[in-house]
């Protein structure tokens, strides 16, 4: 059976993003919506503050647990939001390189954001995602 996410690079759009432009979730397929996935440990507690790389590494292993809880994986994320809390793109772009990274080439349109402050103390990353499974996966 066909995956049923189908990510869209649009021609007429610049190609300068790092990520498809839209996606498509054929039927039968189940979402799966996700919290933010944060930099803690099993504990509970806040991992490399001050570290955006270390942060949003820990982040996406998060994530990835999540959705591996849910049945799904991170080649079914149709769309991601990233949250940064910084007001410098130098730290953006640090934090996005490892979220890519953890994709590899399963690029799902997403939004990255800067904020000025996250749930939990010393927290600098967030991850929020959305993916699709075929039914009966």
């Amino acid at each position: 059976m066909p995956d049923p996410v189908a990510l869209l690079h649009v021609p007429a759009l610049s190609d300068a993003a790092e990520y498809a432009y839209a996606a498509t979730v054929e039927s039968p397929a189940r979402l799966v919506f996700t919290a933010g996935a944060c930099p803690l440990d099993a504990e509970g507690r806040t991992v490399a503050p001050g570290d955006h790389a270390a942060q949003a590494r820990q982040v996406m292993t998060n994530l990835a647990t999540a959705l591996d809880a849910a049945g799904a994986r991170l080649t079914d994320v149709v769309k991601t939001t990233v949250y940064v809390a910084s007001s410098r793109q130098a730290d953006l772009v640090t934090a996005w390189e490892v979220v890519r990274d953890f994709f590899g080439d399963h690029d799902p349109p997403s939004t990255l954001l800067g904020v000025s402050v996250l749930g939990y103390t010393d927290q600098l990353v967030e991850v929020e995602a959305i993916a699709a499974v075929r039914m009966g996966a």
